[in-house]
């Protein structure tokens, strides 16, 4: 669990990255998920889009990648979320 000075270290650093996932109509699938496990654990911080077509909310999607890759979320804002996790072969972050 993060705490709020660590959520907020780390959407400072969101600030400068770009999207590279986009969540469409399909939702969520297996193959997305291990995506996210992917890059997760190759960079710690993720940020993804929800599109304007896609059938689900935003915080539903984000909650739910955080679920199955057991990441926390930094925050949510509009159609973008960003998620963390402790890498445990490539740690980059440190957290204050």
């Amino acid at each position: 669990m993060l705490t709020g000075k660590q959520r907020s270290y780390l959407r400072g650093l969101a600030n400068t990255i770009d999207p590279i996932f986009q969540v469409g109509k399909g939702g969520v699938n297996d193959n997305m998920v291990k995506q996210f496990s992917e890059a997760l654990e190759a960079r710690e911080l993720v940020k993804a889009t929800v599109l304007k077509n896609a059938s689900v909310e935003t915080r539903e999607t984000c909650e739910e990648i955080a679920r199955l890759t057991d990441a926390e979320i930094v925050q949510v804002i509009g159609n973008k979320f960003v998620l963390y996790k402790e890498s445990s072969d490539n740690k980059t972050i440190i957290l204050p």
